[in-house]
């Protein structure tokens, strides 16, 4: 893969402002044009703060495969250019208005939903896609998903609410929820922990603590999300403990979320703790495989809706997904994610062995794992030959093509190079494996029998893998 130019380093300056088409040309060379072009180049840069910046993109869809494959990437190279970005927040170009400016303008003081002046907008903005229409209901997320529209319906009815469960099972989606339904007519603050933490520090700093108090309090409706980042910042936790008792006694509704039960919270001071549990506690349990299929095929609908020309994967790959991957349901629609992904790059359905190989690492498939000796013991059992005979010399045609599979699924299966696989089979030289390979992908066009026993031989060695694990 080509190296980015090291003359980038010259714009490391903190003080100018980013070039995101400089910035985006390095993308294309660590990332690759398909990449660059299906992904990247959609994303255009809205905001630059101080310790991060803003990019927007055209659909939910986008942002979720970047973010999920790509971000990690993205940082690094931004930080050749300004070392103290950190972070990088991303909109959605329909929900964007006509100017993002620092400072909140008169129609954002006048809105329903809170915001803190100076903070970044569309961090604690309430996502309008996120409501209570597509949120997919199971018997795991029945209650929550009941007493959230209830709290709507009624608030201070279970005050303070408190969800729990572990990544990706829905909580931010509820919270988003009930503050897209109340800021209607009600005053919402709806801000993560970590922002709560980075505001209150940021107060006490500018010695504006009243102001903070002020804000935070003069609300209607207060949603917190992973109150489990307040553990062990005592101070914080104190502001937190007089915040909340303050909107518990004007009437206004609480609802935080965490990863764990209240009692389970560590390094949380114990008033705090009671404080939450006196109101209603739900757990959001894990997913059973009806809901999951049901969570596949609600997003399945929703890109096809976005993309015109998306190619459905076969349902027993969906039915795989969901039977596979049953502990965060953001993983669950990362994984159809990247099915879908394949089939707009190669233009079909991915195979069952093809999918099992996108996937390898939510399934816990370790390339590791896939040893060139176990495609080679697989590979000859099922021509009925001996390993000795397939490493041979020998160029007797019922071992030569055998011998070419194997460097074929050699290549194809595990992460080693062309010399190495080479070493593997009796030191031959790597042209030979290129030279294997390229004779079976044109064979596997026009040889129906042999695309089938490829296909039969990949789903062996994964199989026989994942036993192993």
């Amino acid at each position: 893969m080509p190296k980015i130019n090291s003359k980038i380093e010259i714009h490391n300056n903190n003080s100018s402002k980013i070039d995101w088409e400089k910035v985006s040309e390095d993308i294309k060379i660590k990332l690759g044009n398909d990449i660059f072009n299906s992904w990247i180049q959609k994303l255009k840069l809205v905001e630059e703060m101080d310790h991060y910046i803003v990019l927007s993109a055209p659909t939910r869809f986008i942002r979720d495969w970047v973010v999920s494959r790509y971000l990690d990437q993205i940082i690094k190279i931004v930080k050749i250019y300004k070392n103290n970005i950190s972070r990088i927040d991303f909109m959605i170009e329909k929900s964007l208005t006509s100017k993002v400016d620092k400072e909140i303008d008169e129609k954002n003081i006048n809105s329903n939903v809170s915001y803190i002046e100076e903070s970044e907008l569309a961090y604690t903005r309430i996502d309008p896609n996120k409501n209570f229409k597509n949120f997919v209901v199971g018997p795991s997320n029945s209650l929550a998903f009941e007493a959230c529209k209830k709290v709507c319906d009624q608030i201070s009815n279970y005050n303070p609410l408190f969800l729990y469960s572990g990544i990706g099972m829905g909580k931010t989606h509820l919270l988003n929820s009930i503050g897209l339904e109340l800021k209607k007519n009600k005053k919402v603050m709806f801000i993560s922990a970590e922002r709560f933490m980075y505001q209150f520090v940021k107060s006490l700093k500018r010695n504006e603590m009243v102001k903070f108090k002020d804000f935070f309090r003069n609300t209607d409706v207060f949603i917190i999300d992973d109150i489990q980042f307040v553990s062990g910042k005592e101070v914080m936790q104190e502001e937190f403990f007089h915040t909340f008792n303050a909107l518990i006694e004007k009437g206004s509704q609480v609802i935080i979320s965490s990863d764990r039960p209240p009692a389970k919270l560590t390094k949380i001071q114990e008033r705090i703790k009671s404080r939450l549990s006196g109101g209603l506690v739900i757990d959001i349990q894990e997913s059973n495989l009806d809901l999951r299929l049901k969570i596949l095929k609600t997003k399945l609908n929703e890109i096809k809706n976005s993309f015109t020309e998306t190619i459905e994967p076969e349902e027993s790959i969906v039915n795989f997904i969901a039977s596979e991957i049953r502990i965060s349901n953001r993983e669950l629609i990362g994984a159809l994610n990247r099915i879908i992904s394949f089939s707009r790059i190669y233009k079909k359905s991915p195979s069952f062995s093809e999918a099992k190989i996108i996937l390898k690492d939510l399934l816990n498939i370790s390339e590791n794992k896939i040893t060139i000796e176990n495609i080679q013991k697989i590979v000859c059992s099922n021509y009925k030959i001996s390993k000795n005979e397939m490493l041979s010399p020998r160029r007797s045609r019922y071992l030569v093509r055998p011998r070419q599979i194997a460097m074929y699924l050699a290549k194809n299966l595990t992460s080693k190079s062309l010399p190495d696989i080479g070493r593997e089979f009796s030191n031959r030289d790597h042209t030979t494996v290129i030279h294997s390979v390229k004779i079976i992908n044109k064979l596997k066009l026009i040889d129906g029998d042999l695309s089938k026993n490829l296909e039969k031989l990949k789903n062996d060695i994964l199989y026989k893998n994942q036993n192993e694990i």
